[in-house]
């Protein structure tokens, strides 16, 4: 994964690019999502995966539902509308259940993201995902990892025998009306409309009713590999590009980790980050607030990353 200064560099300096330029800043507008990261484990290992989920990597330990509910609680307070899980695969973290009934039953809109494969279609996880829905379903979103609408370019990214499994638990979660999206990526050189169409016809061949041409409910991602020298944004790119601070992930977003031996969790900017130690916050939102310093002013993030570029500014991305 790429880190966020090279030496001598691109990256290298939090306030100043290579040319010496101010480098952008975007503060925190509101919190409207607040991420969980369920831990970093998860049942596949796929190719270019931004937070190198595996059945090894414990990188990022399994959250709990305690520490979870204290970030709800401060959440809830800052007037924040959506808490987002991810992982790893959140279905293999054995407080996840709790965690995510407690997020909806405190008023939340939630967003799970997931492979929909063999830890979500476990009988006992699929019972409680049953009755969280039953009760709070017009609030669940499943956002499922689909990463092409053919099976090769899906195995691809996926590994072998990945699809039916998949297909299988989005067929699932239909069946049983929870509402489902799909997140895919864009490294095949189609264009967007190449892309949604193929998606499209893939639905009403399934019987999805999932909107192909909505970005909110198809979402397709650009490639994380940091394998490309990106431009470093300055404050005169805003204007360049017709782009607003405003409009960036880390403008609206804060994620949760537990990492590997910490004491307990800490907050980042955004889900793009979240092995890179300059980017921690604090260990609550309103430690966040104030972060200063380094990465930070004022709990403005200074965009010193080879991602911020890449996937937020220039790739329109963001996770929620």
């Amino acid at each position: 994964m790429a880190t966020g200064s090279v030496a001598g560099g691109k990256f290298a300096d939090p306030d100043r690019t290579l040319k010496g330029e101010p480098r952008a800043q975007v503060p925190l507008k509101r919190l409207r999502t607040l991420w969980i990261n369920t831990g970093s484990l998860c049942n596949i290992t796929c190719v270019n995966c931004y937070i190198e989920s595996s059945p090894t990597n414990d990188r990022l330990v399994y959250i709990t539902a305690a520490e979870a509910h204290a970030f709800f609680t401060e959440a809830k307070a800052a007037g924040t509308r959506e808490i987002g899980f991810t992982g790893g695969e959140p279905f293999l973290n054995s407080e996840f259940g709790a965690m995510l009934e407690d997020a909806l039953a405190m008023g939340f809109e939630v967003l799970v993201l997931t492979n929909a494969m063999q830890p979500m279609l476990r009988p006992e996880v699929k019972k409680k995902l049953l009755g969280i829905a039953e009760r709070y379903r017009d609030r669940l979103t499943l956002r499922v990892s689909l990463d092409h609408y053919t099976q090769s370019l899906h195995e691809e990214e996926r590994g072998p025998r990945t699809w039916q499994k998949t297909i299988d638990g989005i067929d699932w979660l239909v069946a049983n009306n929870l509402r489902v999206a799909i997140a895919g990526r864009t490294r095949w050189g189609e264009t967007e409309q190449e892309a949604r169409e193929g998606y499209r016809r893939l639905y009403r061949e399934r019987k999805w009713p999932i909107d192909a041409h909505n970005p909110a409910v198809t979402v397709l991602f650009p490639e994380m590999d940091g394998a490309h020298d990106v431009p470093e944004i300055t404050n005169a790119c805003w204007s360049i590009l017709g782009k607003s601070p405003d409009a960036m992930m880390c403008a609206t977003s804060r994620m949760v980790v537990k990492r590997k031996g910490a004491e307990g969790p800490v907050v980042l900017p955004c889900t793009l980050l979240p092995y890179e130690p300059a980017f921690e916050m604090g260990p609550t939102l309103a430690d966040a607030d104030r972060a200063h310093g380094g990465m930070f002013a004022d709990g403005a993030v200074k965009l010193c990353h080879p991602h911020c570029a890449k996937f937020c500014v220039l790739g329109d991305g963001s996770c929620s």
